[in-house]
Parts: structure tokens; sequence; C-alpha cells
């Protein structure tokens, strides 16, 4: 271990923002992740405009979308299981190269003319399934490459600046693409994309701490996490918060090509830079979280950023002016993004070593399983009462769940207290309860 890795956290500045990266499994895993998801942000424009310039229906985008997102909420949880018992970086590459055969198989489809819509679905439904467990793993995966889980909350958060430092290349790039060249090219370079992220993961050393356990049911270990997810109010509060935030919000960007189209007159090029918009925020709500030095306060941080995020969907619906709609999926996206990065922080921070695969398996399901009931919903509501309504709607949903939640935050503090002290994960939250209860101690004494 690097002698100043263990009192990395008590770095400021932008020291304090990469302090992961002094981990070189971790570096190797965020070279081939900026690379391969620049392509995934690419083949995410790619399908939704395809898929609306061959259909024109507002209806086929919710379907493509639901398709392709239901099989994370079916198989989340049989990953997460896998994900408790065997080794996580063989899985991450069998599950990437399984990627990277369904984007080259969709760029021979376009690029040879002979793409319909029932290969989108089909493709989608496959991809879903393959997400399913990437998402699940690869989250679980991450506190193996560190070598002090303290960085692990750092971690998280630069995964997620990686993600939307992508947002914000990936869609820009793509509706330019798509204007000049067309959809099969974005699907060609998302196959190679791959590539970085395999060797990647090839290149690491982890050290081989689990034993695979396979004695017990799968369904007995799925029933055990389970219960436990909806016995700890922490966990269960954040994951039903997070699953109303993907069905009613994050549903929106389904929507986007009807919006662009009907509403601003414009192309693949103008979706393309709101979701840059949208991607800029996030990357900015990531950093806002990676230069954080604890996990102390994300839970009031769940509840406002989720409020923010309704707030935005709800203001975005019924703007006409291009350049406020801009800035509101500016500041969408960093809600969005700071929502999501912080539900997965506390989880990962308070969850039993034993069932981190099942836990994150559940942050899976409510993340992307709830999104492809989302999708369906949002394309159904906006065929019959048009996609402002709908968009709206949805934001008055998440706007009223984080207020709920907000009403949960003295029980989901109270419970989580005694965990970082026992844990000792982070110490600046241990020596501060340790130092309140020595004065309780001496003022009853």
């Amino acid at each position: 271990m690097p002698a100043d890795t263990k009192h990395s956290s008590k770095h400021t500045g932008p020291r304090n923002i990469f302090r992961a990266l002094r981990h070189k499994n971790y570096r190797l895993f965020s070279i081939g992740q900026c690379i391969s998801l620049v392509g995934t942000w690419m083949q995410y424009i790619a399908v939704s405009w395809l898929t609306y310039r061959l259909t024109n229906s507002a209806f086929m985008l919710g379907l493509v979308g639901f398709v392709g997102q239901l099989p994370t909420f079916v198989i989340s949880p049989l990953a997460g299981v896998l994900g408790d018992r065997y080794d996580r970086r063989r899985m991450l590459i069998v599950i990437q190269s399984l990627a990277m055969i369904q984007a080259a198989i969709l760029a021979f489809l376009v690029l040879s003319h002979q793409i319909q819509v029932w290969h989108i679905i089909a493709l989608s439904a496959f991809l879903g399934v393959v997400n399913s467990f990437d998402m699940t793993i690869r989250q679980a995966f991450t506190v193996e490459m560190l070598d002090d889980r303290e960085d692990l909350g750092n971690a998280i958060a630069l995964n997620s600046t990686m993600l939307n430092a992508a947002r914000l290349i990936g869609p820009a790039i793509a509706g330019l693409l798509i204007v000049s060249m067309g959809e099969g090219i974005c699907f060609l370079l998302n196959a190679i994309s791959y590539i970085a992220v395999i060797v990647s993961l090839l290149a690491m050393r982890i050290p081989k701490t689990r034993i695979a356990v396979v004695s017990r049911r799968i369904l007995l270990e799925l029933k055990e996490g389970f219960i436990y997810a909806a016995n700890f109010p922490p966990i269960k509060w954040i994951l039903l918060l997070l699953s109303l935030i993907s069905l009613m919000g994050v549903s929106y960007q389904i929507l986007l090509p009807v919006i662009t189209r009907e509403i601003f007159k414009g192309g693949a090029n103008t979706m393309g830079f709101f979701m840059t918009m949208a991607g800029l925020g996030a990357l900015g709500g990531a950093i806002f979280l990676a230069a954080r030095k604890s996990v102390r306060g994300l839970p009031r941080i769940i509840a406002w950023t989720a409020g923010l995020f309704g707030l935005t969907l709800m203001v975005f619906a019924f703007s006409r002016a291009y350049w406020l709609s801009m800035g509101i999926l500016l500041v969408s996206g960093f809600g969005m993004m700071v929502h999501m990065a912080a539900c997965n922080t506390i989880l990962q921070t308070i969850v039993e070593e034993d069932k981190r695969g099942r836990i994150m398996s559940f942050y899976t399901m409510a993340f992307l399983g709830m999104m492809p009931f989302g999708s369906l919903l949002a394309g159904a509501l906006a065929a019959r009462i048009g996609a402002p309504y709908t968009l709206f709607l949805e934001g008055v949903c998440c706007v009223l769940g984080a207020v709920y939640f907000a009403s949960k935050l003295p029980l989901i503090r109270a419970r989580i207290r005694p965990i970082y002290m026992e844990k000792g994960i982070i110490p600046e939250v241990a020596k501060g309860i340790q130092a309140a209860t020595g004065l309780e101690s001496l003022a009853k004494e």
C-alpha cells in the first residue's frame, strides 16, 4: 500500500478529487472505461434516433427502451448472487466481449442497409441481459480494485465522473456523425471501443481473497439479500426513492427525440447537444461528489437532488426557448447524477461485505431495472397527452418522492451512524461519534 494512501482523504483540491487513481488496478480500469463509455453513449443516441427515424413513433421509442432495460429488473438479482460467488474480473471480461459483439452486429445491419425495427428490439433485449450482469458486477468489483477502502467513495464518484465525461462527449459526436455518415458508424466505433476495457481488465492483478460458495441454493441466498435490504431502513428507503426517480424521472431521455423534432424542430445534432448539456451538468455533479472527503451529509443530498431533478423536469416540459432548455438540462443532469451516485456511495459504504453483490444488484434493479417500465409508461402517456405534459407529471412525482424521503432522514441517520463507527471506513465520522459518546458519558457521571 502506498505510504500516503492511508491519509488520502485528508488531501484537498485536485489531489483529493482523483485520489482513487493512486491504485494501479483502478487506473487501468479508468483508462479502459473512459474510451468504452464514449462509444456506449454514441450507441445510445444512435439507437434512439434510428428507431424514431424508422417509425416516427413515440411509443416505439418507449418499447425499445422497455425491452432493452427489462432484463435488468429480472436478471440483476441473479447477477448479484453470482457476483458474490465467483471471480468478478473474469465475469466482466466475458460480459464486455458480448457487448462488443452486439454493437458489431448492429453496425453490420445498418451499414449493409438491412436494419429493421425488430432487429433493434431483439438486439436491445440481448444488450439488456448483458448490461444487467455488467452493472451489478462492475459496481461490486470497484472495491476489489482498491488497496485502501477509504477511497471507495471517491472511486464511486470517479466512476460517475467518467460516465458523464463520456456523456458529455459521446452524444455530441454521435449527433455530428449521424448527420454526416449515418447511425452505423456510431455502432462500429462503439464495438471497437470495447477492446480498451477488455485489455484493461486482462492487465489487472487482483488478489484472490474470495472463495466461491456454491453449497447453498441461489434462491435462498437471494431471499436472504431481500430480507436484509427490506429490514434495514437506510437501504430500503434509498432503494425505494431511487426506484421512483428511475421510473418517473430518468425516462425523460426516451422522449428527447420527440421534444427535439416536434417542439424545437431540430435534428439529431440538436438532440446530441441537449444530451451533452445534461452530461455536462452530470459531470459537474460527479466532480462535486469526488471532491467530498466523507459520506457525511449524503442522505440529505439524496433528498434535495431528487427534488431538484423533479423541478427541472417540470420547467423543461413547457420551455420553448432553446437556450433556456439547454440550461435547464444542465441543472437536471447535475441533480440526477448527484442523486444516483450518492445512493451508490451510501449503499456500498454501509452494506455487509458478504452481501455486497446482492445489494448492488438491487441498486441496479432500482436504477436501471425500473427504467423499462418508465420508458413504456412515458411512451404510452406521450402518445395520449403529449410529451410536455408527460414530463411535467413525471417531475411532480419526483418532487413528492423527495419530500417523503426527507421525512425519513432522522431514522436513516440514526441507523447509519453506528455502522460508520463500527466499520471505521470513514475515520472522521467514527471519531466524531466516539467524542460525542464520551461527552454524553461524562455528563451522566
